[in-house]
C-alpha cells in the first residue's frame, strides 16, 4: 500500500519549462510591455511553485542572438524566503531578474556583432525548444 500513496504524491510534482522571449523586435510591437508581461510571468510562476513546495520551475531566455537557462527553481533552497526590503517578491525571482538582465545584455552585445543586412530578424525559438526538451529529458532520467 505505501508504493501506491508514493506513487500518488509523485504525479503531483510537475515540471515546468518555460521559453521566455526576450527579443526586442518582438516586444516593440506588442501593446503590453516587456516588464508588464514579466511581472505576470512572475506571478504564474510564483502560484505554479506554491501550489506543491516540489514543483519544480526552469526559465529558458530567448534572444536575437543566443539562448540561456536564467533559472532553475531545483538549485535554489529558498522558495518561501522573502527579500527584507518590503517588496512582498520573493527572494528567488531576484536572482531571475539579475540573469534575466545579464542575458539581454549579452545577447545585445552579441546582436551587435552580427550585423548583417541579409539576416532575416528572427528568434531562436528552436534553440531553445531544444534546450527544454534536454531539460526535460534530463529530469526524467534523473527521477527514473
Amino acid at each position: 500500500m505505501p508504493a501506491i500513496a508514493s506513487k500518488q504524491y509523485s504525479d503531483d510534482v510537475s515540471l515546468l519549462v518555460l521559453l521566455l522571449d526576450t527579443n526586442p523586435l518582438f516586444w516593440s510591437t506588442t501593446s503590453i510591455t516587456f516588464s508588464q508581461f514579466l511581472s505576470h510571468v512572475l506571478a504564474f510562476l510564483n502560484a505554479v511553485l506554491g501550489l506543491n513546495q516540489l514543483n519544480q520551475v526552469v526559465v529558458i531566455a530567448t534572444g536575437y542572438s543566443s539562448c540561456d537557462y536564467i533559472y532553475d527553481s531545483s538549485l535554489t533552497s529558498n522558495h518561501g524566503n522573502f527579500e527584507s526590503n518590503g517588496t512582498g517578491m520573493p527572494a528567488i525571482f531576484g536572482s531571475l531578474l539579475k540573469k534575466l538582465e545579464e542575458f539581454v545584455t549579452k545577447d545585445e552585445e552579441l546582436s551587435k556583432e552580427e550585423v548583417s543586412e541579409d539576416r532575416i530578424p528572427s528568434c531562436l525559438l528552436s534553440g531553445s525548444l531544444s534546450m527544454a526538451l534536454c531539460c526535460i529529458l534530463l529530469e526524467k532520467h534523473i527521477a527514473s
